[in-house]
């Protein structure tokens, strides 16, 4: 239930107000803590949204009321330059490797020497699994999360607090569930951020659909989400962060391994419950033993066993070598490689013409499940490599996901193999085969009439997060493009219950599902519509960057080059295929059909209703821009104050613009305002404008 009223003003909030603000931030945080980090959640998504909904508008109302443990200030701004360096408090080292039991013994061995412990007396050694991620640190001050800086060089990291903020399971403020475990002052976390498995996969995918470049794996993907400058990307990559080392004030607190983590799961933070004290030998090899198979079933990748002495005191007697603890030894590992046999090699044609290799092998069992195929990526690695039909090959996965042919046994390869030719001709359609300059992949260039890129873009369009049309599936698509029912999107709209009848093995409820997800789809919002188009290097990403700065189609279509570019993300190859794309006459067509076939070519009527009823349309038909970061408002909560009253945010400046909305180190769409002598507003103005129009 949303308490406040809509004609109270926007810089003095009620005392209720504060109360329900108050209540929502706890809420909200309790119940993203239960979700994210124990994993049992209350309450429904569509509870949950409700009431973050309801601090939103709250927020946008009352500016005043936002603080940074609100769970809607986990996606700020972009930044506007390189990540700032910072130094670290205590040196992040790194950890020694073991590869062997008999290394893990010898590490037992010296550091029994060392504190000279006696034989007859049990050594705790904390074990914990190694997670084949990103090492971060967070600080908090009065149990507030302010700043998160990525290892670096152990002395020295990168601020990366804007992307690490959109990690839900990071509490931005932890709270005491525990009085044994009181702490006051500042205190510093240490944990590892990584990818989920799912979530890599369908970044892979998304990636895959939009024809970009596939991450090798899920370190890498999240390394690269850290490092963005734009948090909405990292919070989009759904990563997580589990957390294994902290420094207190309470010197209780820091008496060993195993009470630090007891301390980090009362405050809230997110730990790995793989774990487990060993007091003897035997213990520790059978948690390395078991883990070594049982790896392979968990959410997340992990190569390896950490081991630290449990007691604080012995770790500070044992101290450090030049780069590493004594006191710790990471077990790693070794990859699980088979051998197995190229049985022959398909080319696997995707929705954009790209052509790829995929290796078929004899099945071999790796890493938790059995693999049959590996792709190449492209002709130019599988030269490089030089598989070949009939090859005995050495097969791993990348990061335990991804099945990749390490080498080829040439040794054992019979005389006369011929290499695998690089097609001429589509193995589709038998269309010729072509290179765009500057590219390694080869492309079938019969867009039109190729049927292996008809039914991979049909199959993007019904995709989840494009149209979503549940229940037409790959195979059903196969039978409709056999059938001549249906070659383009267009056509999924036409199909008729006859059609769908006509069709082998297709019954009436399956039929009447089919056309009922149809006709649902015509409903999906704009963002999605267009990820769903199919636009050359356009991501879901991407989409919804371009639904918000352009609200149709009709405006993308009169996009110039200079106002694709301006957008956060969009550089000039992106714009050029944007730009390309809705100049097409023949897409042009298709959009149209569309459009009159009840498809929504723009931001949907409905929202802008919800939007803005029961607000005063004072700027109505008005077009905005925002630049720089603002004292206290977020973009989102700017444009939203805006689009209520009717105004419409835009990505470009023109003569046309009514105001610039400027904040902190405005770019060049601030200098092209005072060119061409459109009014600059700071936070203030508008917030008083706002204040003296709404009755």
């Amino acid at each position: 239930m949303n308490t406040t009223d809509p004609n109270q003003s926007t810089l003095s909030p009620t005392a209720e107000a504060h109360s329900r603000a108050g209540f929502l931030r706890r809420e909200l945080n309790r119940h993203s803590h239960l979700y994210y980090v124990l994993d049992q959640p209350e309450i429904t998504d569509a509870q949950y949204d409700a009431l973050y909904r309801e601090l939103q508008d709250l927020e946008a109302r009352y500016p005043i009321l936002i603080s940074s443990d609100s769970p809607t200030q986990r996606v700020g701004d972009r930044l506007k330059a390189e990540l700032p360096s910072v130094p670290h408090q205590e040196r992040m080292m790194s950890l020694d490797n073991a590869f062997s039991t008999e290394e893990v013994n010898a590490w037992l061995e010296r550091v029994r020497r060392l504190l000279d412990y006696p034989d007859n007396k049990e050594l705790e050694v904390f074990a914990e699994l190694k997670l084949d991620g990103l090492a971060v640190s967070l600080i908090y001050k009065s149990h507030k999360f302010v700043q998160a800086v990525t290892r670096g060089d152990g002395t020295t990291g990168e601020d990366v607090t804007h992307t690490v903020k959109t990690i839900m399971s990071v509490p931005v403020a932890c709270q005491d569930a525990n009085p044994a475990f009181s702490i006051s002052g500042d205190f510093e976390v240490r944990g590892e951020v990584l990818m989920p498995v799912a979530a890599f996969k369908a970044l892979n995918q998304q990636r895959e659909e939009a024809g970009e470049a596939l991450f090798a794996n899920p370190r890498n993907a999240a390394a690269g989400a850290l490092r963005q400058l734009d948090p909405k990307i990292a919070a989009s990559r759904k990563l997580d962060m589990y957390c294994y080392w902290a420094r207190f004030d309470n010197a209780s607190l820091n008496s060993s391994q195993n009470r630090t983590m007891q301390t980090l799961d009362s405050l809230g933070f997110k730990t790995n419950p793989n774990r487990t004290l060993c007091k003897t030998v035997r213990e520790i090899q059978d948690f390395i033993t078991h883990w070594e198979s049982a790896r392979h079933s968990l959410p997340y990748a992990t190569d390896g066993v950490v081991l630290k002495i449990n007691d604080f005191k012995l770790q500070e007697t044992l101290g450090n070598t030049a780069k590493s603890p004594r006191w710790a030894i990471a077990y790693k590992y070794a990859p699980e490689v088979q051998e197995t046999t190229v049985l022959d090699m398909e080319f696997s044609v995707g929705r954009t013409g790209i052509i790829t290799p995929v290796a078929i092998l004899a099945p071999v069992f790796i890493a938790g499940s059995t693999v049959q195929r590996a792709t190449l990526h492209n002709f130019e690695e599988l030269a490089k490599k030089d598989v070949r039909i009939g090859d005995k090959v050495r097969v791993h996965k990348a990061a335990e996901i991804i099945p990749e042919i390490l080498e080829v046994l040439t040794a054992h390869r019979a005389e006369n193999t011929p290499a695998v030719a690089v097609p001429t001709q589509c193995p589709a359609c038998g269309s010729e085969t072509f290179q765009l300059p500057g590219e390694v992949a080869l492309r079938c260039g019969n867009v039109g009439g190729c049927q292996a890129q008809i039914e991979t873009r049909l199959s993007h369009w019904v995709s989840k997060h494009a149209m979503n049309i549940d229940g037409v599936g790959t195979s059903l698509i196969h039978q409709l493009v056999q059938a001549g029912l249906v070659t383009q999107p267009i056509d999924f709209y036409l199909l008729s219950r006859e059609d769908l009848l006509s069709l082998e093995r297709m019954g009436e409820k399956s039929a009447d599902n089919a056309l009922a997800a149809i006709e649902t789809s015509k409903k999906r919002p704009f963002s999605a519509l267009l990820f769903a188009l199919g636009i050359r290097h356009v991501g879901r990403e991407t989409a919804q960057i371009l639904a918000s700065a352009f609200p149709s189609v009709s405006h993308l279509q009169a996009a110039r080059l200079e106002d694709l570019t301006a957008l956060d993300g969009v550089g000039p190859q992106l714009a050029e295929s944007i730009t390309a794309f809705f100049s097409d006459p023949v897409q042009g067509h298709i959009l149209t059909r569309l459009q009159e076939l009840g498809l929504m070519l723009s931001q949907s009527d409905s929202d802008n209703e919800t939007l803005t009823a029961d607000y005063p349309q004072f700027w109505a038909g008005t077009s905005w821009v925002l630049t720089g970061t603002l004292p206290t408002l977020t973009r989102d909560q700017a444009e939203t104050l805006i689009r209520r009253h009717g105004g419409k945010p835009s990505g470009s400046v023109s003569k046309k613009t009514f105001a610039v909305l400027v904040g902190d180190s405005p770019g060049s769409k601030y200098d092209k305002a005072l060119a061409l002598g459109v009014p600059c507003w700071d936070e203030a103005m508008f917030l008083l404008e706002l204040k003296n129009r709404t009755p």
